[in-house]
């Protein structure tokens, strides 16, 4: 993030052992709180995994069974051929079936290393599913025994997992199956095949697929029988080129449109008839349990982790791995069920399903929380109603203080109302009574948005107020010793803010003022009757005092002239400046003395390392030896104590602190960091900053700071139901008691995670609601209380709780959690703390499963978390975390690691996993700029999909990175760079030429600049082969690949699976 200097020696990577290998460490994330499901590991740790696919996914043990296609020739009749019996191992492994009709799956064996030819395929019904034959006849049917493989005993094959049947009873013929044909019984590797027969009409229970079509069930399971509802995680939204519901090999997969389910049941269909009737399979200890009217419906995705077909390889079809391709994709289950709820994104609970008992939430091992965006930007038509109460006052719980919102009801005729929250009956004020309809609603409903809306904002009366509302505050510290003078950051910053004095929020009340340093400190008398500023210069570090404390901050409408020729004038002020130290921390202190009366906003712009006075840093670098021990954390955490003192004063005083940090050599952002971690800031971080190159993601990133709404001496508290309570917070703000949140200044760029726990042993409401009230002044002047509302549902399923899981807001706490475990821990503890966790939440979701179906050889996996694996993935190998000493500055981690504190959910899964499009064929071809999202289809982050013909755009939404392929056409190379097309790219800017090519390709950077304005994505022009350029900028930022000694990412899913299957 920012702009990285690609000439750095961390590219390429040293030579390491992969650090996504066995955890090291089972120690769970470290917060200010108590982390539910955190207890040791029940696994032992697996080897590293060395390449992509040197070895079977299961060590020494268990291995995966060879998956089969879905379609292909049907075998010869081999019903007379003996069968032959599971080891014993698996078999009392997965448990003896009970009395009755209940036939066991076959059981997936070793494959061996004797190299025999692949057994014959399942044999498969007309829609071209598999149909699984039982290992024996049972009595009474005529149904033939399995095929016989030519394979030894070891390579019988795991049943493939899909959709349940729906009426087929043991002892029945299956009429959709082809009599047998004499061709080949081997599947020849070749292209995928598609099915050719069509699917019957619906006349049949089952569900609709995703993209409209209809997807038929897979013989073998219980059904959902008609009229049903199905309470089960979803299965597939995405079509991928698999067997339903999972990965195959690649050769052989035919693609099957993925099932969507829901509350409700969807269309029906017919289905092939299967063996097992829903009832056979509702026998004793099958969990978890199915009621009459819901059967046991396939409720996961899997993956299947065999040998490819035509060799014997252990390994994964790349391709059929799932992406977020369709960027954060969040699920309406929860607005259906609650539709007063707040907007999610104001709110995202990592499930929607809150646990009803302390057991069952230590069964759910990933984090258990909500990511809070109080301020995030509502698109046009959806802003949050103002309510002013006026002289009846805010309505609130007498009790627990929560806010009136549309999840309270009234009784006694209107007369009362009782609270969601604590479930007190409070008085309603005569001036807010209104008579309750036939429904027990009020009549006046349509007139009173707090009662029918999730979020809304009330005007504060005078009690809200502890001193009359600020004016908004800009105070700027501006280092101007040489550094900063000659990369031409001074001149920068004073052009930008000049240009925004206009556009600064709470016109005419707003207040200015400004300090500048370098060896000495200089501050400015702007009053308004003066022509120029005065200046006055403190030489004395260590005795701090503030001259004409009121005059160095003005009001901006009263000394607007004298403003604009302080910052005219600055640049030439300081331009033969060569003085090379720096007063940052006395200056600090200056500033907070002319500050601490109002509050507002400090804007710091450093560029070198404090050399004088308190706060003065040394050159702690990034020493190698350092990385691998328990000193390693140190680094990362601020080396002198004066800079998180100094940012409790400013919190205290209602001063945020933003933080700009520009140099090419080490500043210790760690430490400056600290600043902006407890005011409620934010860090900007420009190494190497030239503003021949840079000047633009400057100015724009500080524009938007100066200009967006902001919300002035806040604090947030959350609160929520009865027997629940968040016992630990995330993100850049101070504590000011056990659940009250100071916030200097927030904005609609600021997130908070908090993580939740259960007090009581058992929850007795079907609901638990939560309430965000931000107690704030606007801009304008007013004191205000911003307040969002949200109902969640009390499940006791663990099913349940990950079918309504939230992928994004689990990696956006995930994120917080791991980056403050390397402020005490080492990068690698950190990391496998999240593969630990992925690891557990795996595991216990198999393990709802492990009876009623085989599961050997494939890796299943909730629906709702199907991205999980990628993201944790990109998150280990992200700035803050990934690898050690030379795979990152240490500035780089430190600055990384602040900004993605705060990043809302959506830009942080983008930060995660980034946009990549190829773009010469629009280029080319197309003429109108809205025919680009056409062809704007993200492509998956591997080196695989880059055609050396092509050209990308990488977007993470902090920078743009254009790559070039070798073998592109020079005439579109010229077209764009004109005749610098052939220069060295790391010295060329992209600018509009005189062509069509090269508007519209502008025209597409500034597309996608605006939908995401929150920071400035700078072009990098990359040129392929060209290193260690191309390196820096992309091949280390396709988190799919094997880059550096890390895992890939079919690595890493066999990994993962490795661990799961261990104790499962």
């Amino acid at each position: 993030m920012g702009t990285e200097n690609s000439n750095r020696p961390n590219f390429p990577f040293r030579p390491t052992v992969t650090h996504f290998a066995s955890p090291q460490s089972t120690t769970p994330f470290t917060s200010s709180g108590p982390v539910v499901g955190s207890e040791a590991s029940a696994f032992r740790p697996a080897p590293p995994v060395a390449s992509q696919f040197p070895t079977p996914p299961i060590s020494s043990g268990s291995l995966v069974g060879l998956e089969r296609p879905s379609f292909g020739p049907p075998p010869p009749d081999r019903s007379k051929e003996p069968v032959r019996s599971p080891p014993p191992s698996l078999s009392s492994s997965y448990g003896q079936p009970t009395a009755g009709s209940f036939q066991r799956f076959q059981t997936p064996q070793f494959p061996s290393a004797v190299q025999v030819p692949l057994a014959p395929p399942p044999r498969t019904s007309l829609v071209g599913q598999p149909v699984a034959p039982p290992p024996s006849r049972p009595p009474g049917g005529p149904i033939s025994s399995s095929p016989v493989s030519l394979l030894p005993q070891s390579q019988l094959p795991s049943i493939p997992m899909g959709s349940p049947p729906q009426s087929m009873k043991v002892g029945q013929s299956n009429t959709n199956v082809p009599p047998p044909s004499g061709d080949s019984p081997f599947y020849p590797p070749g292209p995928r095949l598609q099915s050719s027969l069509p699917l019957p009409p619906p006349t049949g229970p089952s569900y609709m697929a995703a993209g409209g079509t209809f997807q038929p069930p897979v013989p073998g399971h219980p059904s959902t029988q008609l009229g049903s509802a199905t309470y089960a995680p979803p299965v597939q939204a995405v079509s991928f080129s698999s067997q339903q519901g999972g990965y195959g090999p690649a050769a052989s997969q035919a693609p099957f449109s993925a099932q969507q389910r829901g509350y409700v049941p969807t269309s029906p269909v017919l289905t092939p008839a299967g063996i097992y009737s829903r009832d056979q399979m509702q026998h004793l200890g099958v969990a978890p349990p199915m009621g009459i009217s819901q059967g046991m419906a396939e409720d996961f995705s899997s993956l299947s982790l065999g040998s490819v077909p035509g060799s014997f390889d252990t390994g994964i079809d790349p391709e059929t791995l799932p992406r977020p391709l369709a960027g954060d994709v969040e699920s309406n289950s929860l607005a259906a069920m609650y539709p007063m709820n707040c907007s999610s994104r104001y709110i995202r609970l990592t499930t929607c399903g809150i646990p009803n008992s302390q057991s069952l939430a230590s069964r759910w091992h990933l984090p258990l929380g909500a990511v809070v965006c109080p301020l995030a930007e509502a698109p046009d038509g959806e802003e949050v109603p103002i309510v002013n109460f006026a002289t009846i006052g805010i309505i609130r719980c007498r009790r627990c203080r929560t806010y009136v919102n549309p999840h309270v009801t009234f009784t006694d005729s209107g007369r009362k109302w009782r609270c969601n929250i604590c479930s007190l009956l409070n008085d309603v004020p005569g001036d807010y009574f209104a008579h309750l309809d036939a429904s027990g609603k009020r009549v006046d409903l349509d007139q009173r948005p707090e009662l029918t809306k999730g979020s809304v904002e009330f005007i504060a009366p005078a009690e809200y107020m502890v001193r009359p509302p600020m004016p908004p505050l800009y105070f700027f510290l501006i280092d101007v010793s040489i550094s900063a003078v000659k990369s031409g950051m001074l001149e920068v910053v004073a052009q930008t803010i000049k240009s925004c004095l206009d556009n600064l929020p709470g016109f005419p009340r707003t207040q200015i003022g400004f300090i500048t340093y370098d060896s000495t400190i200089h501050f400015y008398n702007m009053k308004s009757s003066l022509m120029q500023p005065q200046m006055m210069v403190l030489s004395d570090l260590d005795d701090i005092f503030v001259p004409l404390p009121d005059d160095l901050l003005v009001n901006l409408s009263e000394s607007r002239n004298v403003v604009d020729a302080f910052l005219d004038s600055l640049p030439s002020m300081f331009q033969d400046n060569m003085n090379v130290e720096s007063a940052f921390g006395p200056a600090l202190k200056a500033a907070f003395m002319v500050m601490s009366q109002l509050g507002g906003k400090l804007l710091i712009f450093q560029n070198t390392l404090p050399s004088l006075g308190a706060g003065r840093l040394r050159l702690r670098g990034d020493d190698a030896r350092i990385y691998g021990t328990d000193r390693e954390h140190t680094l990362r955490i601020p080396e002198d104590p004066f800079y998180k003192q100094m940012a409790a004063d400013f919190t205290k005083y209602q001063v945020a602190v933003n933080v700009y940090a520009f140099s090419d050599k080490y500043t210790d952002i760690a430490s400056l960091g600290t600043l902006a971690k407890y005011t409620g800031g934010q860090v900007y971080y420009y190494p190497t900053f030239q503003s021949a190159f840079h000047k633009d993601k400057l100015r724009h990133e500080l524009t938007r700071d100066l200009t967006r709404e902001t919300a002035w001496e806040s604090v947030m508290r959350i609160r929520c139901g009865k027997g629940v309570r968040f016992t630990s917070y995330h993100g850049n703000f101070m504590l000011r008691s056990t659940d009250l949140l100071a916030l200097p200044a927030v904005d609609c760029d600021k997130a908070y995670a908090t993580q939740l726990s259960l007090e009581e042993t058992l929850l007795t409401m079907q609901t638990v609601y939560f309430q965000v009230a931000l107690l704030y002044t606007s801009s304008s002047g007013e004191r205000r209380i911003r307040v969002h509302t949200a109902a969640a549902p009390v499940v006791s399923d663990l099913g349940e709780m990950y079918r309504l899981a939230d992928t994004g807001a689990i990696v956006s706490l995930f994120s917080r959690l791991a980056i403050e475990k390397t402020l005490s821990y080492k990068l690698e503890e950190a990391r496998n703390a999240i593969q630990l966790r992925i690891v557990k939440a795996l595991r216990e979701y198999r393990n709802l499963y492990a009876v009623q179906h085989r599961l050997a050889g494939r890796m299943i996996y909730p629906e709702s978390l199907k991205f999980l694996p990628l993201y944790g993935l990109a998150l280990c190998k992200s700035t803050p975390l990934r690898g050690g000493y030379a795979d990152a500055q240490l500035d780089d981690r430190c600055a990384a690691g602040y900004t993605m504190m705060a990043l809302p959910v959506k830009k942080l899964l983008k930060l995660l996993y980034p946009n990549l499009v190829r773009i010469d064929d629009y280029l080319i071809k197309t003429s109108q700029i809205d025919k680009f999202d056409i062809i704007s289809k993200r492509l998956p982050l591997t080196a695989e999909s880059l055609d050396t013909r092509g050209l990308y755009i990488y977007d993470d939404g902090f920078r743009f990175v254009i790559w070039f392929g070798r073998s592109l056409s020079p005439d579109i190379a010229r077209n764009l760079l004109g005749e610098d097309f052939a220069a060295n790219y790391s010295k060329v800017n992209l600018s509009e030429q005189d062509n069509e090519m090269s508007r519209k390709l502008m025209r597409i950077v500034e597309k996608f600049r605006a939908s995401d304005p929150s920071y400035y994505q700078l072009c990098h022009l990359v040129r392929q082969g060209e290193q260690p350029r191309e390196g820096f900028f992309l091949l280390k930022n396709l988190v799919e690949d094997q880059i550096g000694g890390t895992n890939g990412y079919a690595d890493w899913i066999l990994q993962l699976h490795r661990q799961v299957q261990q104790n499962a």
